[in-house]
């Protein structure tokens, strides 16, 4: 059992009185580890929320620097960190959230080769990449080790979110679907313009990234119904949510 502290009973005062949550809650939420790819728009908002949560270990990788036109939506990065590691960046702006939270940075670019061996050594996975070749590399590694990821995407105006359990099996018997059930190959160069090309709105990746920490708690915890065979799509213009169910192939 992992005992909470009295600062910590303090600190995570109103998820305990949660019945959902609970001293059990948030005790396995401390012995939680949870690797996040990129601390950009989406895991800026992830690893910020996971570790005011009391998420015990956060992994981070990325193997970029803060710049100038990442402030707009990187909220967890400030002016004075352009040029600095977003790993080294982000560590320090958890330890100002929570000093007990242990960061585990890995300033790196996860590939098909390294992905396996660091997913292996976390609980569950939340991906905040911006290309494929990074968000397949993510999804085999975490469907060949068995942990589960939470996965999105986010560009212009539009977010998408999914939970990706594809080596259990749902209620009616069958395989929980995988990634590549949702997308079976990459779409060609250049199709689907990065949010350098098309832009992005900052408030979005606060969205979006928000549900990925929230998909999370509810994992670890062991709450709710996470969004395992079904893609959350949020279109802020017109701030309609829809979801939409899908298969193992």
């Amino acid at each position: 059992m992992t005992t909470l502290t009295d600062e910590e009973l303090e600190r995570y005062a109103r998820h305990i009185v949660l019945p959902e949550i609970g001293g059990a809650g948030q005790q396995k939420l401390k012995r939680a580890r949870v690797l996040v790819i990129g601390a950009g728009g989406l895991g800026a908002p992830v690893l910020e929320y996971l570790a005011a949560a009391g998420v015990g270990t956060l992994g981070i990788a990325d193997d970029d620097t803060v710049s100038l036109s990442n402030l707009q939506r990187q909220v967890i990065h400030g002016t004075d960190a352009i040029g600095i590691a977003k790993t080294d960046s982000a560590s320090a702006a958890i330890m100002r959230i929570n000093p007990n939270v242990a960061v585990e940075p890995h300033q790196l670019r996860l590939t098909a080769e390294n992905a396996p061996a660091l997913v292996a050594r976390y609980d569950i996975v939340v991906d905040g990449s911006d290309n494929f070749d990074t968000r397949y590399a993510v999804a085999d590694a975490c469907a060949a080790e068995g942990k589960p990821l939470v996965h999105a995407a986010v560009g212009r105006f539009d977010g998408s979110l999914t939970v990706l359990k594809p080596f259990e099996t749902g209620a009616d018997g069958k395989p929980n679907p995988g990634y590549r059930d949702l997308f079976p190959e990459a779409p060609p160069e250049g199709l689907v313009p990065s949010c350098a090309v098309a832009g992005v709105v900052g408030a979005l990746t606060g969205v979006i990234g928000t549900l990925q920490a929230m998909e999370a708690i509810k994992l670890i915890t062991g709450i709710g119904e996470p969004l395992v065979g079904r893609l959350l799509l949020f279109d802020a213009l017109s701030a309609r949510f829809d979801t939409i169910r899908y298969k193992r192939a």
